[in-house]
């Protein structure tokens, strides 16, 4: 049995999530950060890209949150989703991101950034420079490079994909000796070293689960332990991603990522791809009971370009998304009108974390809309694209308000 969509109006009534962008929790959709100060103690402006799925802008807004260092933060776009802005590259001819102004000076390269930000502000933990950090900082390079050969090299043999992940798990075992040392993180303290590891390994996580039905967090204890320690903190939650973003941002981003032909693999992408998302090993500290309020507030926030952009006559997206909502929030089926089952699988595959909500509350959106579609039918949508993300093109989507 199915109930009657909600109205606009009725969901509008029962939505009651409140968030402070400026001096609350970490979030990924503010654009001024003061940490209980004034606005006049802000010295640094942080340009990063709109989406959060550039790893280097993830390192230095994560080390500002931790530090509390009021900023201001202008949103840029990636070449692999959209037209970088103009007045952008006249800061930054060459458009890189991160970018960083401190009183008035210009920075990039995250490295050089954080070294900058530590020198005015202090370090977090221990400085970049420090002779404990700098063999760690080679490990997360050998790391890097080891990720990306594997990850982005074309399957051609069993015995070369093993000799590929060899190679990565060698680095790995040198990373969990690394952590035995000082539990959970890589220094008796939480520091800027933890900072530095986190975008990579994050996207590793996702990237091998899904590629190479190899699932880091799983099958390493220290990491499974860096990862929970991590999830302690507001600062790493409000920068996190989930699976299904990451694994469909990086191949634009990296040149292409290569699945094997492991039936594990397979069984992870189904589940990356179709869900169920809840228990997935993206995440483990215990779900907020916001969540799925969080879900409801962005959805009728961004509405009315959410069915702009969809696929799907105006008419038949708005009973569909409703009928999507009243089974989030309800939790009882709510039939949607015909041929509305790939529409809802559109809007399923382009939720962004932690770009337009934060990672339980995009778990329930995705469990809501699929749910509902499946009642439509089995109708997918056209595969996300690999060589570019212009499906995500900011232009298309009012992305001023955040």
């Amino acid at each position: 049995m199915t109930v009657a969509p909600l109205s606009w109006s009725e969901l509008e009534a029962i939505n009651d999530f409140s968030v402070d962008l400026i001096h609350g929790a970490t979030n990924s959709q503010s654009g001024l950060r003061l940490f209980g100060q004034t606005e006049d103690q802000v010295r640094v402006t942080l340009y990063r890209d709109h989406h959060a799925w550039c790893p280097y802008c993830q390192k230095v807004w994560l080390w500002l949150e931790e530090k509390q260092i009021p900023y201001r933060i202008q949103k840029v776009s990636m070449v692999c989703y959209g037209q970088k802005q103009d007045w952008y590259k006249q800061k930054v001819p060459s458009g890189m991101l991160p970018a960083l102004e401190l009183d008035g000076r210009l920075i990039t390269e995250s490295d050089d950034i954080l070294i900058a930000l530590e020198r005015t502000f202090g370090p977090l933990g221990y400085e970049m420079t420090d002779a404990t950090v700098i063999p760690l900082r080679q490990l997360e390079r050998s790391l890097f490079r080891a990720w990306c050969i594997w990850l982005c090299s074309r399957y051609r043999s069993e015995r070369e994909e093993q000799r590929r992940r060899d190679q990565f798990t060698a680095v790995i075992k040198d990373l969990e000796a690394a952590l035995d040392l000082t539990p959970p993180y890589f220094l008796p303290v939480f520091s800027v070293v933890d900072v530095i590891f986190t975008p990579f390994l994050e996207r590793m996580n996702a990237s091998l689960y899904y590629y190479k039905g190899y699932s880091l967090r799983e099958e390493n204890i220290g990491l499974a332990a860096w990862f929970a320690a991590m999830e302690t903190r507001s600062t790493y939650r409000g920068t996190q991603s989930d699976f299904h973003t990451h694994v469909h941002d990086l191949p634009p981003q990296m040149g292409g990522c290569y699945s094997n032909a492991h039936p594990q693999t397979q069984i992870n992408q189904n589940r990356v791809n179709f869900g169920p998302w809840l228990g997935l090993p993206d995440v483990s500290y215990p779900e907020p009971d916001t969540a799925r309020q969080e879900a409801l507030y962005r959805v009728l926030k961004h509405r009315t370009n959410i069915m702009r952009v969809n696929p799907a006559s105006p008419e038949v997206i708005d009973w569909a998304l409703r009928c999507a909502l009243t089974k989030l929030i309800k939790g009882e089926d709510c039939l949607p009108p015909p041929g509305s089952d790939g529409a809802l699988r559109y809007l399923r595959d382009r939720i962004s974390v932690p770009r337009d909500m934060s990672i339980y509350a995009a778990k329930h959106l995705r469990q809501a809309l699929e749910v509902t579609a499946a009642l439509a039918g089995d109708g997918q949508p056209a595969p996300l694209p690999v060589n570019h993300r212009q499906d995500q093109n900011p232009a298309n989507f009012n992305v001023s308000s955040a």
